[in-house]
């Protein structure tokens, strides 16, 4: 035999009122007065026979049946709240939510947006640049552009583009008006550094220290220069004239294309890791997520046309 539950109103009284502990806050969140929230959780207790709450003088205080309710309520109200959200994702069919870092966003992804919306005008994406892993179930996240090694548990997971470091800097400093012109790589060593720290916290990232070993070169001082946490930061400084960059040829996709920056020497050092596009795989074939998905992966094919990736 089923079991009736009370009326949704009272349980809802009840669970704001043990969550705030205190019948004005409870009523001030669901936008009644005290007094009718307090009837709520007088009538649900008549209803159960019970009593939910101590009434002391300037306080309450959840009894031993209160206490016993209170867990699994709470949790039904937030589980409905959860598919309430969902429902309301899945209703605005034209959003679409995209989570990359803040230097993809700025470097790669922004200055060429427009192409998308174009083709796609029906569909409106949100772009979420931030340096968090996307939790894509609470943060309503569609899709990610995520750097690592592809390997993401429950995700539809597709390579975007292979990246690597290498010397980038202002085309002035190539030139043979500068007081000292990069013509080989022990020029480096007249030369304002610039370290992108951006992936210090992965594993066997190359390093100004890797390309020099590489090149051969000993006599350049790798501990001086300057040091960004945002690989665009790193960037933006190279394109000023502040020194020479070991940067990421797939972020400086649009500088080089346009000559802000070049690449003085031909050696560039691979990174173990690479971008990838990954969106849950129960909605990795929803209309909106697979043409932004089949969008970002023509991008990538065309910059590896033009070697600039």
């Amino acid at each position: 035999m089923a079991y009736q539950l009370p009326p949704l109103n009272g349980l809802r009284a009840f669970e704001a009122t043990a969550r705030h502990m205190s019948f004005t806050h409870a009523a001030e969140e669901l936008h009644v007065t005290p007094a009718a929230l307090s009837y709520q959780v007088r009538h649900l207790e008549e209803i159960l026979s019970v009593k939910l709450f101590k009434r002391l003088n300037r306080a309450i205080e959840l009894t031993p049946q209160g206490q016993a309710l209170f867990p699994g309520i709470r949790a039904g109200f937030e589980r409905m709240d959860e598919a309430m959200r969902t429902l309301r994702r899945r209703t605005e069919t034209n959003i679409l939510v995209v989570s990359v870092g803040p230097a993809f966003a700025a470097k790669w992804l922004a200055p060429r947006l427009y192409r998308f919306i174009q083709r796609h005008p029906d569909i409106d994406p949100r772009i979420s640049a931030n340096l968090q892993i996307s939790d894509f179930e609470n943060e309503q996240i569609d899709l990610a552009v995520r750097f690592g090694t592809g390997a993401y548990p429950n995700l539809h997971s597709e390579r975007l583009i292979s990246d690597y470091v290498t010397p980038l800097c202002s085309p002035d400093l190539v030139a043979n008006s500068h007081e000292h012109p990069l013509r080989e790589p022990a020029d480096l060593a007249h030369h304002v550094l610039i370290h992108d720290e951006s992936l210090s916290f992965f594993d066997n990232v190359p390093s100004w220290q890797t390309w020099c070993e590489a090149a051969g070169l000993t006599n350049i001082n790798l501990d001086g220069g300057v040091h960004f946490t945002l690989a665009d930061h790193g960037l933006d400084a190279a394109v000023e004239g502040a020194g020479v960059v070991l940067g990421r040829i797939a972020l400086a996709h649009f500088d080089l294309k346009s000559g802000r920056l070049v690449r003085p020497f031909d050696l560039k050092i691979p990174i173990a890791y690479s971008f990838y596009v990954v969106s849950p795989m129960a909605t990795k074939d929803e209309p909106k997520v697979a043409a932004f998905r089949e969008w970002l992966l023509e991008e990538a094919a065309s910059d590896r046309a033009l070697n600039l990736a």
